[in-house]
């Protein structure tokens, strides 16, 4: 079986999605598996985190808003400059495919 690659067209080139999670987060700054890059839940590991997206010059950042674990990261990313966006995950399922922490932060 051969395998599909699916590519949405860019909207906003400085933009970032995150898939939020107890463990680790993922974080995508572009559609390739090398623009995936996961990061720790701990105050050190989100402060990385922002710092690698600012270093990628990305202004916004939407994330799926899972349970408690996105507020610590929300307040990070706000306070180093970033515009936040929280979606609502019944939005967020309907890719296709085996779902994945790396297609979610897609």
């Amino acid at each position: 079986m051969k395998k599909e690659k699916m590519a949405l067209d860019v909207v906003n080139p400085q933009a970032a999605g995150i898939d939020v999670g107890s463990r680790s987060h993922y974080v995508a700054i572009g559609q390739c598996d090398e623009d995936v890059k996961e990061f720790g839940v701990y105050n050190e590991d989100l402060l990385a985190l922002a710092q690698w997206l600012l270093d990628n010059e990305v202004k916004t950042v939407a994330m799926e808003s899972t349970g408690t674990y996105w507020q610590s990261l929300f307040t990070t990313l706000q306070g180093v400059g970033l515009e936040v966006i929280l979606c609502n995950g019944k939005f967020t399922k309907n890719i296709k495919g085996k779902k994945t922490d790396v297609k979610d932060c897609q």
